[in-house]
């Protein structure tokens, strides 16, 4: 029994119930997605480093933020495009529990940011004439590096608490990656800890933190409806909209995948959701940034009149 335990070195990655010509379909459609993805956060990064008008706090942050989305596709997205070519294609132990560990630190590291950039945006809106004081670059540094290792040391727990399980069960993942939950399902062991520490760990980096993101904007709306500038108020509206609807799609499918209740079948409804959470959030976070946000629009003709011109 014991050596049926610490058999397995792979496992499979079940990924969605596709017949052949969908799979096909589905690996020239999610690629498509992957290669906007990493086009798409590439860009805001090379804006933000490009363009002198955008070595801005709100930039700083934005450019850690594009920095985690592609980490996130590159973690998971080309094994599920693998997968969909050849469903038979296993991964590795190792491999998979780096997956594991990845998504987590990730996931909590874009948790925590996206709380450091509705603070930025607090404090630039509610307390405009203490900004630079208050958001110097030392304390920036400091929250985007605390928010990397929270989301590493939070991930290390998971992973440390993981490793020592047997697995003497299926090796058939049921999802499209090493998600935890997934792969707690194989063990042939009392999995109890782990979970509560999964729901431990989603409660603290969800709940927590988009709660104080509701109580920033809560107060980011009221000082807003103060302003006497119209033009003053268009401004604060487009650059807080861009960031709400991302706070609103990441914590959402993250809430309702960890945090939210069960449904009927809500193995097959929560692994569609952490494909929106992990290939299209991803992919739509520059374009809300880009369409919303005058000020990157204008640094991408800049940029791009430069290119142009040289």
């Amino acid at each position: 029994m014991r050596n049926n335990m610490t058999s397995v070195t792979e496992f499979f990655l079940l990924g969605f119930p596709l017949g052949p010509k969908m799979q096909v379909l589905f690996f020239g459609l999610f690629s498509l997605f992957y290669a906007f993805t990493l086009l798409g956060n590439g860009a805001i990064l090379a804006l933000s480093c490009l363009d002198p008008r955008l070595h801005t706090p709100m930039y700083f942050f934005l450019s850690h933020l594009a920095i985690v989305d592609i980490a996130y596709a590159c973690n998971t997205v080309p094994q599920m495009l693998l997968n969909l070519l050849d469903p038979a294609m296993p991964i590795s132990f190792g491999g998979c529990m780096t997956q594991t560990f990845l998504f987590l630190t990730f996931a909590i590291t874009e948790c925590l940011l996206l709380v450091m950039m509705s603070y930025d945006r607090y404090v630039a809106i509610c307390q405009p004439l203490r900004y630079s004081a208050i958001m110097s670059w030392r304390v920036c540094i400091t929250l985007a590096v605390t928010s990397w290792t929270i989301g590493v040391l939070l991930s290390l727990i998971h992973l440390v608490l993981l490793l020592p399980l047997p697995f003497c069960m299926s090796q058939k993942i049921n999802h499209f990656f090493c998600e935890i939950m997934a792969v707690l399902k194989l063990a042939c062991a009392d999995t109890h800890i782990n979970e509560n520490m999964v729901l431990a760990g989603a409660v603290s980096v969800l709940v927590g933190p988009f709660s104080s993101v509701v109580v920033s904007y809560v107060c980011i709306l009221c000082a807003i409806l103060r302003i006497q500038s119209g033009e003053g108020q268009r401004k604060a509206f487009s650059t807080c909209s861009s960031h709400l609807c991302v706070v609103g799609l990441f914590y959402g499918t993250a809430i309702i995948t960890y945090v939210g209740p069960s449904y009927e079948n809500p193995k097959e409804q929560k692994k569609y959701l952490l494909l929106f959470h992990s290939l299209f959030n991803p992919m739509l976070n520059p374009l809300i940034y880009s369409l919303r946000n005058s000020e990157v629009k204008n640094s991408l003709k800049r940029v791009l009149g430069i290119g142009i011109t040289l």
